[in-house]
């Protein structure tokens, strides 16, 4: 295979294959979209470049090398692109907590912070400037006691709007995994040996960068009280401004890079899966079934192209309409969470009816949007751009998505009782049928197969539920941290940064 819409046209034929596509072309335009407006809120913040330029010329430094390099230059770029974010990631780790302040420095800051009036922070604020053009202008503070945290403290995982968050956090991303192609594509493009243990990897590699940057410089920006907005928070300006309030200028570079390395690989990736999925799921699928790989491979890189100027435009249009990152990361849930039970269910269990995937995917959605904006109406009394983006009728609707399309599928599963064979979904035709290179080992033996999709449900089980259950309810049964807690914490952070710095 090459997608995973054949995969669902192999099982449950063109209604669930349609379907399912489009959910996957709304998770690529989604999280590009991200990309764009973080990307160039960010360069704006930092150099004063016009945002509506910005969100034109990100993507042609995606687009010519994707173009020109396909799948194989996307992997190289990732990897080295990786492991430049990495140096500025541990930089900034070792600059917040070792060379510049210590753990209890952050931890004090942290509660002087919370015992602040907010004419206090006023005050504080504008005396306080940082670098660039958008960090000047105080017009929303976030300091003072915090609303739903134990004791109103910063320095605590007994948060409900954190709680909140992480549950819109955790069925977003569900979304954009399941449902993201780039994901597949290089699943697909691994031997079964090498994707089995290095995906569990890299993903405990991967959760360094949001964990070690929000303990550093997300919480340095809070316990400095640098006057950074609820707006430019929200538009992901919070490393960029702690950076150059540490380095200056530099830092405006360090931040410059980092963040030009993951738009380029995680843009590359979503071009890449955007054109896999008009060639192999429109293309060959609907228009020219004798496609050959020389016509794959010219659509593929048009595609490529058109995909980027379009995102370019899209962004100077999201931007315009007043969104912005945060906006759109909690929304993604909303908009594609409907679709991951049915895929999890398309791989995993025998009983999965088609016709229950389709009903589950598009009446999931249209549950989830319906709650998303009665919620909205509900809690304020008027249905706006800034009162959609904010947290309970996002959670709400995050949730519906899931919860329903899981309801829904499984009602039909049971009530229709098929058992699944999975023989139809190793009949997918490749473009050149005598084409078997790399398929021909012991990774693709039954036997191994077996133990692989063991192991990786042990074990990958059992990272869930340390990582989302175990590890929040024990933080959050701390209470308020300790000095010493804080300690560990942060030393925590230090070490999973540095440890996985050498395997990137």
């Amino acid at each position: 295979m090459h997608t995973v819409c054949e995969m669902v046209n192999a099982r449950w034929g063109k209604p669930a294959h349609l379907t399912f596509l489009f959910f996957c072309l709304v998770a690529n335009v989604i999280v590009t979209s991200m990309l764009l407006l973080g990307g160039a809120a960010t360069v704006n913040a930092l150099t004063g470049v016009n945002t509506d330029l910005c969100s034109f010329l990100i993507p042609w430094g995606v687009i010519l090398y994707t173009a020109v390099g396909g799948l194989k230059a996307t992997f190289l770029a990732s990897y080295m692109h990786t492991a430049i974010i990495f140096l500025v990631l541990v930089t900034c780790v070792y600059t917040v907590y070792v060379k510049e302040f210590s753990s209890n420095a952050i931890h004090d800051g942290l509660q002087t912070v919370s015992e602040y009036t907010v004419e206090h922070c006023k005050i504080i604020f504008s005396t306080q400037q940082t670098i660039g053009t958008t960090f000047h202008n105080p017009k929303k503070y976030s300091c003072g006691p915090v609303m739903d945290n134990y004791d109103g403290s910063y320095a605590t995982m007994n948060s409900l709007g954190g709680l909140k968050f992480g549950i819109i956090n955790i069925v977003g991303n569900f979304g954009t995994v399941f449902v993201d192609q780039s994901y597949w594509q290089s699943a697909i493009a691994a031997r079964p040996a090498s994707a089995l243990k290095k995906y569990l990897l890299g993903g405990l590699v991967w959760f360094t960068i949001p964990f070690a940057l929000a303990t550093s410089l997300g919480i340095c920006g809070v316990a400095l009280q640098l006057p950074i907005t609820a707006s430019e928070a929200g538009s992901g300006l919070v490393p960029p401004a702690v950076a150059v309030h540490l380095f200056g200028k530099f830092g405006a570079v360090m931040i410059s890079t980092m963040l030009f390395m993951a738009i380029t690989s995680t843009g590359s990736a979503e071009g890449i899966a955007v054109s896999s999925l008009v060639v192999y799921d429109i293309y060959k699928a609907y228009i020219h079934s004798k496609c050959n790989g020389v016509m794959a491979l010219r659509i593929s890189k048009v595609v490529i192209v058109i995909f980027g100027l379009l995102m370019g435009a899209l962004g100077v249009a999201l931007n315009h309409m007043g969104l912005n990152l945060g906006w759109v990361y909690q929304f993604m849930g909303n908009a594609i969470g409907s679709a991951v039970v049915p895929l999890w269910n398309m791989l995993m269990w025998k009983k999965a009816d088609g016709t229950g995937a389709v009903v589950a995917a598009w009446g999931g959605m249209v549950l989830a949007l319906g709650t998303w904006l009665m919620v909205c109406a509900a809690e304020f009394g008027e249905i706006t751009v800034d009162n959609l983006g904010t947290l309970n009728p996002n959670l709400a609707g995050n949730i519906v998505a899931l919860a329903s399309s899981a309801l829904i599928h499984a009602a039909f599963s049971f009530a229709k009782g098929q058992e699944y064979d999975f023989l139809s979904m190793g009949q997918i035709e490749m473009l050149d049928p005598d084409d078997h290179r790399g398929l021909a080992n012991e990774d693709f033996t039954d036997e191994f197969l077996d133990a692989a999709a063991a192991w990786i449900k042990k074990w990958g089980w059992a990272f869930t539920i340390l990582m989302v259950i175990m590890w929040p309810a024990l933080s959050t049964m701390a209470m308020r941290f300790t000095k010493d807690y804080w300690a560990f914490w942060v030393f925590v952070s230090l070490i999973w940064s540095f440890v996985a710095t050498f395997p990137s």
